[in-house]
């Protein structure tokens, strides 16, 4: 757009704010007559507001005409609209930004019956109504059911005050939204058919008329990818397919089902199976799975504990595992025991499946105990294989088993640290034990990315997903060569994956990188290639305006390069000065590159802040040496590497505002912050979600607080070591903090309890800090909900707006005060 027209539009809507003048009628598209010219209006029939809100996705795309009940129309500028009266329905759409938090009326006029719909959400069948419009680009449709004279029809703004205006202009593109981010569809469960003929997506998105409930569709596709099959009601991630793939067993209300793939016939096979879990296919002729059962509701008046694990809402559940006859339903157990099992592995060819069970022993940490079992059911015995304490999973493969465990595993066999340094075990290593247990080997004492979780293919080679640095990536480990070779996915974040490995082997993939949405990926392992099979982005991110993102990094005062990106909002114009935010956790493990999710970097951007996320010291995934330095600090270094990285920010993009800088992070995170507040009054602003404020209180009363300590705070108690629980705790440095502070909690949070915020929140308030407490009703330890999550955005964002633009309304807005 030309800068002339860009002001010309620019001065209509500062006009239109400040003398209430109608909106220039050039700024407002017009459509209509909408299908027949019936006489009967939806408002002379019971069902009007759906009549209506069916209308309204249609009426939002971007298309320039569209066809109803056989009567085209064309979107055109309600300035040429010459008619006294149009049969059928008509619309009015708007689309404009707007640079801050803004409010006003808005206006109808020469109407009789109309209905406002902002950002696709109804809004008001008034002719005047409220409008609280967050910095971003919205959308306003009015779809109208009668109108007496069109030359009369008008519409208004009128801004609570000057500063409240639209922005009218012709851009192509538009900014992201909360709404967009988290009510676009997403592939949230895969499943690949061990031959690679089949594939299963489960794909979810969200719609406003919907609320919380998502809307699910389960489809089964060829290896053409056309759609054959739908499973409604059954998630992805629960299917267990015949080796062969030509059979796929699902649950489904409340059956168990089998799906002939060459007939697509179906047929029961169980039901009645509450508890069950986990089907797998043990042979061609029956499944494995884990069936659990729940003690009856305790009425008593009190609770015994019975260990540490008590305070887990679960710990009295047992679950063992069971074998399932395809052809008769005949069900039989395998484990047994006051000890739950967990199935690691199984292996039908050899009749031999692998087991965990945990065992109460606090004696070390991470003060528990868990026993590798093998059971064998050719000889009807079992057998135990070891008794591990830093131990994640086992797999069967080349000749042994593959472990998953931190470097202080059978002896600290994994450790690559000096001896007078622990390990941080939550640094994942890859391992080989043969089958007796008693010979160890470690695997990966020189490949630097954490390993989470592996596969075993049918050759004996290792597919792990991995903490690479602020990556989630796949790699591929050669048994005979020892080797790791990184598989070329395209994406920063894997999510998820599913192995076809009866022919040549695959892998399906979803992802996203940290600019780009989600995708699904099929991967050829051996000749690391991949195929896009799905992209949201034409389905929800069409024109979005997505932040440009830089690498930044730095070299902390111990001499360590600290890894960190930037994001920098769209148009970005140098010859300002912007607000920042600096995000981080600073527990084990780095802030990843995904997309969105709990904590949207883009969305932030997108809202005019420039964005620095940086890995401090103590992470896992850039190495032992790194991630071992979380271990005994409570925030020690990794203080000095976020006031050090913040400086070292400003220095390089001069253009950020050091005057207007806030920070905010969760859980560790939110600990972080507290500690940051008493240590720094660089920042205009500070946020702790979910936060830590008293360390030996979230060690005693978090549902992990003491198994999370026996890595952080390792061989470190409130006896032997108050030091480090008295003055690295937030709140005994409380007289320190300068900073307003915001504390975000879930009244729900079993990991950290909300105590934790209402102890900082006390000791501010009786010291006459400026700080606020928010309690997101019914939320647990995440924000998972919809309406949940879109309020915690916005407090967040208006919190910032409120201290770091100069702008309360927003805060004014949803608090009052």
């Amino acid at each position: 757009m030309k800068l002339r027209s860009a002001a010309l539009l620019l001065l209509s809507a500062l006009s239109t704010s400040l003398s209430a003048a109608p909106i220039d009628k050039q700024n407002i598209q017009f459509i209509g007559p909408l299908g027949q010219a019936s006489t009967i209006k939806p408002y002379n029939t019971a069902h009007q507001k759906t009549i209506i809100a069916n209308l309204i996705p249609s009426l939002s795309g971007a298309e320039k005409a569209m066809s109803m009940s056989g009567i085209d129309a064309k979107w055109q500028s309600l300035s040429e609209v010459n008619a006294l009266t149009l049969g059928g329905l008509q619309a009015m759409k708007m689309e404009f930004s707007v640079s801050r938090f803004v409010q006003g009326d808005l206006v109808l006029s020469g109407l009789e019956k109309a209905h406002i719909f902002v950002n696709g959400e109804r809004h008001s069948d008034k002719m005047t109504s409220t409008l609280n419009l967050p910095t971003g680009d919205h959308q306003i449709i009015i779809v109208v059911e009668q109108a007496d004279d069109w030359k009369k029809v008008a519409v208004e703004f009128k801004g609570k005050t000057d500063h409240d205006t639209l922005l009218f202009t012709d851009k192509t593109t538009r900014a992201l939204s909360a709404k967009q981010l988290f009510d676009a569809p997403v592939l949230s469960a895969i499943s690949f058919a061990p031959n690679a003929k089949h594939y299963v997506t489960t794909q979810k998105h969200y719609q406003s008329n919907r609320g919380n409930q998502a809307l699910t569709s389960t489809t089964v596709y060829n290896e053409d990818d056309k759609v054959i099959f739908t499973l409604d009601g059954v998630n992805a991630s629960s299917l267990a397919w015949r080796q062969d793939g030509k059979q796929v067993v699902y649950s489904q209300n409340g059956q168990l089902k089998l799906l002939d793939l060459t007939t697509l016939k179906s047929r029961v096979i169980a039901e009645d199976l509450a508890g069950a879990s986990g089907f797998a296919y043990f042979n061609d002729t029956s499944l494995i799975f884990n069936w659990s059962k729940s003690p009856e509701e305790d009425k008593a008046l009190v609770k015994h504990y019975q260990g540490l694990e008590d305070r887990w809402s679960y710990a009295r559940t047992n679950t063992q595992i069971y074998l399932l006859d395809i052809a008769t339903g005949m069900i039989q157990a395998v484990t047994e025991g006051k000890h739950s099992h967990t199935l690691e592995d199984h292996d039908g060819q050899s009749n031999r499946i692998l087991t965990s069970r945990a065992l109460q022993d606090y004696s070390a940490p991470p003060h528990m105990l868990s026993e590798l079992v093998e059971y064998d059911f050719s000889q009807g015995s079992n057998k135990v294989i070891g008794q591990y304490r830093n131990i994640n999973s086992a797999k069967y493969g080349a000749k042994g088993i593959y472990i998953v465990g931190g470097p202080d595993f059978n002896n600290g066999l994994g450790r690559t640290v000096d001896k007078d340094q622990l390990s941080n075990n939550y640094d994942g290593q890859l391992y080989w034990l043969d089958k007796q247990g008693t010979q160890a080997k470690a695997l990966s004492k020189q490949f630097d990315p954490a390993i989470g979780s592996i596969e075993v293919l049918n050759n004996g080679d290792v597919i792990a997903k991995v903490t690479d640095e602020d990556r989630q990536q796949l790699y591929l480990y050669d048994a005979s060569k020892d080797r790791y070779t990184r598989l070329k996915t395209g994406l920063d974040v894997v999510e998820r994956f599913s192995i076809a490995d009866s022919r040549k082997p695959a892998l399906l993939v979803t992802g996203t990188q940290a600019s780009a949405p989600q995708q699904l990926k099929q991967i050829n392992i051996y000749k690391n290639r991949a195929r896009t099979l799905w992209d949201s982005t034409p389905l929800a991110y069409a024109n979005s305006e997505i932040a440009n993102l830089e690498e930044f990094n730095f070299t902390n005062s111990q001499g360590t390069e600290i890894k960190g990106r930037v994001y920098l909002p769209h148009n970005l114009d140098k010859s300002k000065q912007y607000p920042a935010l600096i995000y981080y956790y600073g527990g084990t493990s780095p802030v990843s590159r995904a997309f969105t999710g709990r904590y949207p970097f883009n969305l932030w951007a997108a809202n005019g802040y420039v964005v620095y996320v940086l890995q401090p010291t103590g992470a896992t995934g850039f190495g032992q040496e790194f991630s071992a330095q979380h271990v005994n600090a409570w925030g020690e270094q990794t203080a000095d590497d976020i006031i050090k990285g913040t400086k070292a920010f400003l220095t390089e993009y001069p253009f950020v505002d050091k005057n207007r800088l806030g920070n905010l992070g969760a859980s560790y995170g939110g600990f972080m912050t507290m500690l940051l507040t008493t240590k720094t009054d660089m920042f205009s602003a500070s946020i702790s979600h979910a936060g830590i404020s008293n360390i030996t209180s979230y060690w005693g009363q978090g549902w992990w607080g003491y198994l999370y300590s026996g890595e952080a705070s390792k061989h470190s108690f409130p006896w032997n070591n108050p030091k480090l629980y008295s003055q690295h705790s937030p709140v005994f440095h409380a007289d320190k903090v300068k900073t307003p502070l915001l504390l975000l909690h879930g009244d729900a949070d079993v990991n950290v309890p909300v105590g934790e915020s209402h102890t900082m929140y006390t000791a501010l308030k009786l010291l006459g800090q400026d700080v606020e407490l928010i309690e997101i009703k019914g939320a647990d330890h995440q924000i998972f909900a919809r309406d949940r999550r879109f309020q915690w955005w916005d407090t967040m964002l208006a919190y910032f707006d409120k201290h770091l633009k100069e702008q309360p309304q927003w805060w004014l807005h949803l608090y009052g005060k």
